[in-house]
C-alpha cells in the first residue's frame, strides 16, 4: 500500500485554517439563525392568538399579567419587525462567509493541484 504525503505551503495551511474559522463562524451563524426563527415563529402565533381573543396577557418574569390587547399587538408586531431584520442580517452575513469560503476553497485546490 502506498501512501502519497501531500506537501502544502504556508500560504494553503494559512487558508485552510481560514476555512475552518469561516465553517466554526457559519455554523455560530446557523444557530443564531434558528433561534431567531423559533422566536419569529412564536411571535407569529402569538399575534395569531391574539386576534382570536378578548383578553389579552404578558409574561413578565415569571409571571403573567393583563395587558391592552392593541399595546399587546404592537408591541409583538414590533418585535417581529425586529427579529426579520436580524434575520436578514444574519443571513447576509451567512452568504458572505459562504462566497469567501468559496473562494478559499478554490484557492487552495488550485495551489495543491499546481503542486502535484
Amino acid at each position: 500500500m502506498r501512501v502519497q504525503v501531500i506537501k502544502m505551503d504556508k500560504d494553503a495551511q494559512n487558508k485552510i485554517q481560514q476555512l475552518q474559522i469561516l465553517e466554526q463562524n457559519m455554523q455560530n451563524f446557523l444557530m443564531q439563525k434558528q433561534q431567531l426563527q423559533q422566536q419569529l415563529l412564536e411571535t407569529e402565533s402569538a399575534l395569531d392568538e391574539l386576534k382570536n381573543t378578548e383578553k389579552a396577557y404578558k409574561i413578565v418574569g415569571n409571571i403573567m399579567v393583563s395587558s391592552k390587547k392593541d399595546e399587546l399587538e404592537k408591541e409583538l408586531k414590533t418585535k417581529k419587525d425586529t427579529l426579520n431584520l436580524r434575520l436578514k442580517s444574519i443571513e447576509k452575513q451567512e452568504d458572505k462567509l459562504k462566497e469567501k469560503s468559496h473562494s478559499l476553497q478554490s484557492e487552495v485546490l488550485t495551489s495543491m493541484k499546481e503542486e502535484e
